[in-house]
């Protein structure tokens, strides 16, 4: 990996090699482009407020780093800590520290909310201003790799990254046992059904105007020679449609509406659980609770219905 952070920090920063060190040692053990590109910038930040050399890293500016950071969110204080407790971690096990000083620094609580999922509806607009599932002959190739990688995050309930990721190898099409491989955060691996015919007909047909039989499903450039399409110029594009479909959908929503429509459907929550790739079923519970809040407004508007009528 390229000394990014020494770029950044200067060659004469106390932690700028040991941070680069650190990240190449997370891209050898597999860790995605995100994490990395995450980790990166938020060791960049904590590195510009220590000045001493590793060896004498204490509590004291990890404490201060993250007290001025009051204004954002838990969960991005949260991600921050995490960088630098991973960091710390790697130098202890590297000999570079004697002692952890994240153990005197208390973790932070993040409150939990509710997934916020898009409606159908809404999708399904976004969807069709890239292209139809019967596009035309003449349709760029790009526009027909977009239009398949963004249903197959909606269809499949896949984080965006995991879609980047995939490779023509990862797919089973075995004709009515259609199945996908995804590789899933720390190096998990889970097979999801594509039992959505009109989706995997599309996807089928993207296949066969690219050309590809091996290597990564949605690449770059569409002449079949590109590396995979980056969770970034994915997040571009799909926010360029959502313009031009008047729609606001962050592009995680597509997960969360999968999700919700399992649950609303009656599937068990072990089932979402394996096919979102959860841990544990915790996270995948909070997708019941906004069932709930779906079968409330029902409900309330039945009633408003009822009151209505009896006036």
């Amino acid at each position: 990996m390229d000394a990014v952070i020494t770029g950044q920090l200067g060659r004469d920063h106390p932690l700028a090699a040991h941070l680069d060190d650190f990240l190449t040692d997370k891209k050898n053990a597999g860790a995605s482009s995100q994490t990395i590109r995450a980790y990166r910038g938020d060791l960049i930040q904590f590195g510009a407020h220590v000045d001493g050399e590793l060896g004498e890293l204490t509590a004291a500016p990890i404490r201060a780093f993250l007290a001025d950071l009051g204004a954002l969110s838990a969960a991005s204080r949260k991600r921050k800590r995490a960088a630098i407790a991973s960091f710390c971690r790697w130098a202890v096990r590297h000999d570079l520290l004697q002692a952890n000083p994240m153990d005197r620094i208390d973790t932070i609580k993040v409150p939990k909310t509710l997934p916020r999922p898009a409606a159908a509806a809404d999708v399904a607009k976004v969807l069709a201003a890239i292209c139809s599932r019967r596009p035309r002959k003449d349709l760029p190739l790009d526009r027909l790799r977009d239009r398949v990688q963004f249903e197959t995050a909606y269809v499949c309930g896949a984080r965006a990254a995991e879609v980047c990721g995939l490779y023509v190898e990862d797919l089973d099409l075995r004709l009515d046992d259609e199945h996908v491989r995804i590789h899933g955060k720390g190096g998990s691996v889970r097979t999801v059904l594509l039992d959505d015919r009109g989706y995997v007909t599309l996807l089928k047909l993207y296949l066969n105007r690219a050309g590809y039989t091996s290597g990564p499903l949605f690449r770059v450039s569409i002449n079949g020679s590109g590396g995979p399409l980056s969770y970034d110029a994915a997040h571009h594009r799909w926010t360029g449609y959502c313009t031009a479909a008047g729609i606001e959908i962050d592009i995680h929503q597509l997960r969360h509406a999968h999700a919700t429509e399992l649950i609303n459907a009656g599937v068990s929550i072990e089932a979402v659980r394996r096919r979102l790739g959860h841990a544990s079923t915790e996270t995948t519970q909070l997708y019941t609770l906004l069932a709930d809040e779906v079968a409330d407004a029902e409900i309330r508007a039945a009633r408003r219905h009822r009151d209505r009528a009896s006036r």
